[in-house]
């Protein structure tokens, strides 16, 4: 039986590129690791500032008084006490084709942080449904 032994092979210097030393390099996705963090973070931080602000929640009621020139859509809003919301209202055909949209600002009586509120929205054809699109912070 003959006996091999295990050497590291010479290459020709400049023919292969560079070799690596076999020392592992963390350093760099530790970084991108961070960075992926802190973005996602600022992100979130930033949606929830935009759609989920738990202070001003809004809920349909109902709808009446509805004719091809108008719709009347009554709903409630939360608001922090003290406060007022501004709610983008919208009516909607059975298609789903927006025909019209409203921007209000809902005020509070007294103390109350329940507030509910019916207003009228002009549409350009007969609507079948109303929503609240949001209700945000005035300002």
């Amino acid at each position: 039986m003959s006996e091999t032994r295990a050497t590291t092979p010479v290459f020709p210097p400049g023919r292969y590129g560079r070799r690596r030393d076999g020392r592992r390099r963390w350093l760099l996705p530790v970084i991108f690791a961070v960075l992926v963090l802190a973005l996602s973070v600022l992100a979130a931080v930033r949606l929830y500032r935009q759609y989920g602000d738990p202070d001003y929640d809004a809920k349909i009621v109902g709808w009446s008084d509805v004719t091809p020139a108008r719709m009347t859509i009554e709903f409630t809003v939360r608001v922090p006490a003290g406060g007022s919301a501004v709610c983008v209202l919208r009516a909607r055909t059975y298609d789903g084709a927006e025909v019209g949209r409203r921007e209000v600002t809902v005020r509070p009586t007294g103390s109350a942080t329940l507030v509910r509120a019916a207003e009228s929205v002009p549409t350009t054809a007969l609507a079948a449904v109303g929503d609240v699109v949001r209700c945000r912070p005035p300002g």
